[in-house]
């Protein structure tokens, strides 16, 4: 069998497993490294996803040997891997793991990476194909891309590939976006660029496409005829810990709204493509994110919020602007939550209603697609004062699965009819473990398939949609203040209140 039969995505019958290729990964000693992206790459070594001949090389800002950095590598998978340890299997990796110690500016640095990828590809057989992952602060970006292109690492020969991997925050507004991707597009064609938003690679979000365009009993019911209102949330139960340096000045609607959780709208109201071929995917989502449209009334349609101290979970826990390195009178928001509508047929006067925040009632991120109530019903006010709208709930994250809520018959010889629910979850119908978001977005990024990364284009609209609510916020006061272990201020509450909507309590 030839090696392009072997990798054939078309070819279902087997796992696609990554060619032989590199992957660099600056800022390797990082939390975002140490705890996901190295364990995700050994995670896929162990279940046979990447070629014998790949090869790992970390770039920092430390003075190690390849030994120091192979122990680092190990207590990292041995720490955070969702696999148990293999020797075998680390035997393997370890022969492809190298080290380049230097800082992003050091230009003799790159000029040592440059020769490592070399003599990978002379020893370890990497066939000139590596990716490059920058696993650092965005104001980074175009500086380390600048000097991989000047040292000649970008450039490809026919049948090789050269990418480059970048985490979220893409650009601080849509100013800073078109610029990050001009600076980009300088160096390395859109098609090598992948733009990592690991909440696209969990399988629930996945799930979403499944749900709706495998199944007749939900895709009729899928708008404006039948469904009320969409609710997404990604609320955390924490504060920002120690990532006062990026958060401040960041804010709960920048770091995931502008992108998790359009992209959660996105993948929910979007209409059918033809396939999932990246391309025609991609277009489908870019049409919805075009489609969208604020409310004229910011101050009524949207809210932020601060958390202050308090109490959580028996825990006395400090208020934001508590918190180290954080000023007294920052105006950041650890809370916020906007109403979205959708200029499109199918979702006419269906609003969207979308909130994130820290230090709330619990850690849970999930869609719930609420339904109008029964045009008619045959039932008195009493016998179905228990009844709630219908709804169906996507749960992301944790306890991965779906809940749908209808009405049902309480047994007796009365007509009551109240909630109950029916429940699907992912570690209850599956035997085989759901892999972490970090392995499919990594090994869809060696292989090519980028069905699941934002192009520039998403990014834009996102920003468009966001940037007159942020710029709204700034000039109209400081946030509302909402108690810790709560769901956020009273103006959250007050805008679906307007409507006579609340709310789910997750």
């Amino acid at each position: 069998m030839s090696e392009q039969t072997l990798y054939d995505p078309r070819d279902r019958r087997l796992p696609i497993v990554a060619p032989p290729c590199g992957l660099v990964i600056f800022g390797v000693t990082g939390d975002l490294a140490r705890k996901k992206l190295i364990p995700a790459i050994y995670d896929l070594a162990n279940r046979g996803m990447l070629h014998p001949a790949f090869a790992l090389t970390g770039f920092a800002r430390r003075d190690w040997d390849i030994q120091t950095f192979q122990n680092f590598v190990r207590e990292a998978i041995e720490k955070h891997a969702r696999t148990d340890f293999n020797e075998r299997t680390w035997k393997t990796l370890a022969q492809g793991i190298r080290f380049v110690g230097g800082t992003f500016d050091d230009a003799e640095a790159y000029q040592k990476l440059r020769q490592t990828v070399q003599e990978l590809d002379k020893n370890r057989g990497t066939g000139g194909n590596h990716a490059f992952y920058l696993s650092v602060p965005p104001k980074y970006f175009g500086l380390v891309c600048t000097h991989l292109a000047q040292t000649g690492l970008t450039k490809k020969e026919p049948g090789q590939f050269r990418r480059v991997i970048i985490e979220k925050p893409f650009g601080h507004d849509l100013q800073s976006a078109k610029e990050l991707a001009v600076q980009l597009r300088s160096i390395v064609d859109e098609e090598d660029i992948f733009r990592i938003d690991h909440y696209l690679g969990k399988e629930t979000v996945q799930n979403i496409l499944a749900t709706r365009f495998a199944n007749t009993m939900f895709e009729p019911i899928w708008n404006a005829n039948y469904v009320d209102h969409v609710q997404i949330t990604m609320a955390e139960d924490i504060g920002i810990g120690s990532r006062a340096g990026y958060y401040d000045g960041i804010g709960a609607a920048r770091d995931v709204m502008q992108n998790h959780l359009l992209q959660l709208l996105a993948l929910t109201a979007m209409e059918e493509p033809s396939t999932f071929d990246p391309e025609e995917l991609r277009v489908e989502k870019e049409k919805i994110l075009a489609a969208v449209r604020l409310p004229k009334d910011l101050a009524a349609s949207t809210s932020r919020g601060q958390y202050e101290g308090g109490w959580q979970g028996g825990t006395k826990v400090s208020g934001y602007l508590e918190e180290d390195n954080i000023p007294s009178d920052s105006v950041t928001d650890t809370f916020a939550a906007i109403t979205l509508n959708i200029a499109n047929r199918r979702w006419a006067g269906v609003p969207f209603y979308l909130r994130t925040g820290k230090r709330l009632g619990k850690r849970v991120t999930e869609i719930a697609v609420v339904f109008k109530r029964a045009a008619h019903m045959p039932f008195d006010n009493a016998s179905t004062s228990q009844l709630s709208q219908n709804a169906l709930v996507i749960r992301v994250q944790p306890d991965e699965g779906m809940t749908i809520r209808f009405g049902a018959k309480v047994p007796g010889a009365g007509m009551q009819v109240r909630d109950v629910t029916m429940d699907f979850g992912y570690g209850h119908a599956f035997t085989e473990d759901s892999p972490e978001a970090y392995e499919k977005l990594i090994k869809d990024a060696l292989t090519g398939d980028a069905p699941l990364f934002p192009h520039q284009r998403e990014v834009e609209l996102s920003w468009q949609i966001l940037d007159p609510i942020l710029q709204f916020w700034t000039e109209n006061g400081k946030p509302d203040l909402y108690r810790p272990g709560t769901w956020g201020p009273q103006s959250a509450h007050d805008m679906l209140a307007r409507s006579r909507r609340a709310w789910r309590i997750p």
